[in-house]
């Protein structure tokens, strides 16, 4: 069974920063389009940031797009998300799951992520 554990959530400040990470375990992970979710209580979860298998193609939501950064390093099967300028409506829980429509379909645990003063 894939599992995909998340971390480096936390409480931040409005326009400070976080990475997070996205370890992953029992798949081939450098054939895989993965991606960064987050969700709010009550909430679907939504989209975030998509990166390709080999990492040359990217994608982001608009409210992250040029603030946050992914990325992936196939040799040690993570994913990152480099979070900066954050502001309180970023704050929620951050899963890493495929990209793919109609999941969710590995996510782990989350990690959570707050913005406040």
């Amino acid at each position: 069974q894939v599992q995909l554990v998340e971390s480096g959530g936390g409480l931040v400040q409005p326009g400070g920063s976080l990475r997070l990470s996205c370890d992953a375990a029992r798949i081939t992970f450098s054939v895989y389009f993965m991606a960064w979710y987050r969700q709010t209580p009550g909430e679907e979860r939504e989209f975030v940031a998509g990166i390709s298998s080999v990492g040359d193609y990217t994608n982001y939501a608009d409210s992250v797009t040029g603030r946050f950064t992914i990325s992936r390093d196939n040799a040690k099967n993570a994913m990152y998300l480099q979070m900066n300028m954050l502001k309180p409506e970023d704050t929620g829980v951050y899963y890493c799951d495929w990209w793919k429509k109609g999941g969710p379909f590995w996510a782990g645990p989350g990690t959570q992520v707050t913005v406040s003063s």
